[in-house]
């Protein structure tokens, strides 16, 4: 197996995760900014804030579409336009509706760099190191928000419209991401099972692995002849894995992750911290998400997915239950609350970080892997979309006790799904997990 053509493909393609991570987290330095610059309403305030969330749903649900017409390629080079489109044109946007335009379409791109990136992935990637490959995308969505948050602490030095290069100089990598896209092939299951261009995805998959990429191309050959409801994904036969998808991207969500990553400047400034250290604070999130993301990238294929999930269950338990409770007893002045964070994102980093987009593109048949992956992606963004935009309420209205509680007891249920219904994938090609879904459900 050509091991370094192969990481050398998934890391430029895992560079949408980065561009993915930046886009998410550099918002949470230029909010407020925004906010007094434009002279934002509370509504128009969370407006902005939740628009690149919206744009995000909508590149979620429209995923599959270029994806499987086009091609994974081409969609991916879409993808890499909207970001740099996105980046300059907020930063030099002069009036809030143009600006709420663009935040929107960088939204687009990270949903649908969410489908496609994932998938393009796990079709190039061999069954023993699947799930490491395509843990590069959350490692540099991870990457992407320790550097969003760094490049906000370093920038925000630079004046009042500081805000406009904190948002600016995603151009950078998005331009370096659209000219590397050119030097990585189509996916060959791609090219066979939606164009039936055999000569071509066996020319590719055999600078993949020489050896055995003729039983390759025949193994998904022949899943393609085997498939009852060809391109539908809604069927009797498709039943569990919809379920796993829909069931992991909501807990991945209702864990208060994206509301942590948006807002954490804020959090920390409930928990009594100044703006300086808030920032700073962000910058240590970051840190520790980017390092237990390396470490779980490490492990997945090792220990499997399933193990992964049940050990940061119980820890996002705990640290959630930890963080909850600082705030009923009023323990929040000083480092208190920053540690317990830090520790759920270290167990969330471990577990539904380094694994949602690993196991959503693995569970699903060739046929309609994008379909699935858009699923997962689009219930993903929805849930995201919808605790973004209601988190400085729920805070304001419940305190931040026991909106951590409520985070806390949905990671109870996840803990239960992990241990009694998720299915372990490692170490199996990608129609080998297809023929055990048929046997079995």
């Amino acid at each position: 197996m050509n091991k370094n053509i192969v990481l050398a493909w998934s890391f430029v393609v895992a560079l949408g995760g980065f561009l993915f991570g930046f886009d998410t987290a550099v918002i949470s330095g230029a909010e407020k900014a925004v906010q007094v610059f434009w002279s934002l309403s509370d509504f128009q305030h969370g407006l902005t804030m939740a628009i690149a969330l919206i744009g995000t749903v909508v590149g979620a649900a429209m995923g599959a579409y270029p994806s499987d017409r086009f091609g994974r390629k081409i969609t991916l080079l879409a993808v890499a336009s909207f970001y740099l489109f996105s980046a300059l044109g907020t930063a030099f946007a002069y009036d809030w509706n143009v600006f709420i335009l663009f935040r929107f379409l960088g939204g687009i791109g990270v949903g649908v760099s969410s489908v496609t990136a994932p998938i393009y992935i796990s079709e190039i990637s061999p069954a023993n190191s699947r799930g490491k490959l395509v843990g590069l995308f959350q490692f540099n969505v991870v990457l992407g928000i320790l550097i969003a948050y760094l490049s906000n602490y370093f920038l925000v030095q630079l004046g009042e419209e500081s805000w406009r290069w904190m948002l600016g100089v995603q151009a950078f990598p998005a331009a370096l991401f659209f000219v590397l896209l050119f030097f990585v092939p189509e996916s060959p299951r791609w090219l066979l099972t939606n164009r039936g261009k055999r000569e071509e995805a066996a020319s590719i998959m055999k600078k993949i692995n020489p050896n055995t990429y003729l039983e390759v191309i025949n193994e998904i050959a022949n899943s393609k002849k085997v498939t009852i409801h060809e391109g539908k994904l809604f069927t009797k036969e498709n039943r569990f894995p919809v379920m796993l998808a829909i069931l992991f991207a909501v807990f991945n969500q209702v864990s208060g992750i994206n509301a942590i990553i948006y807002y954490a400047p804020r959090v920390f400034e409930m928990a009594g911290l100044g703006e300086q250290s808030s920032l700073l604070s962000s910058v240590g999130i970051g840190l520790v998400n980017f390092v237990f993301t390396l470490i779980a990238i490490n492990f997945i294929d090792k220990v499997g997915r399933r193990i992964l999930m049940i050990i940061g269950s119980v820890g996002l338990i705990l640290s959630l239950s930890l963080v909850s409770y600082a705030f009923f007893v009023g323990q929040t002045s000083g480092i208190t609350v920053p540690i317990y964070l830090m520790i759920y994102i270290a167990f969330f980093a471990f577990s539904q970080g380094a694994v949602i987009w690993v196991f959503i593109s693995e569970i699903f048949p060739n046929d309609v892997r994008a379909k699935g992956q858009t699923l997962g992606s689009l219930t993903h963004w929805v849930m995201a979309a919808v605790i973004t935009f209601c988190f400085p309420a729920l805070t304001e209205f419940l305190g931040g006790g026991y909106t951590f509680l409520i985070f806390a007891i949905f990671m109870l249920l996840q803990l239960l799904y992990a241990w009694k219904m998720m299915p372990e994938t490692k170490g199996r090609s990608l129609e080998e997990l297809n023929e055990v879904k048929n046997r079995t459900h």
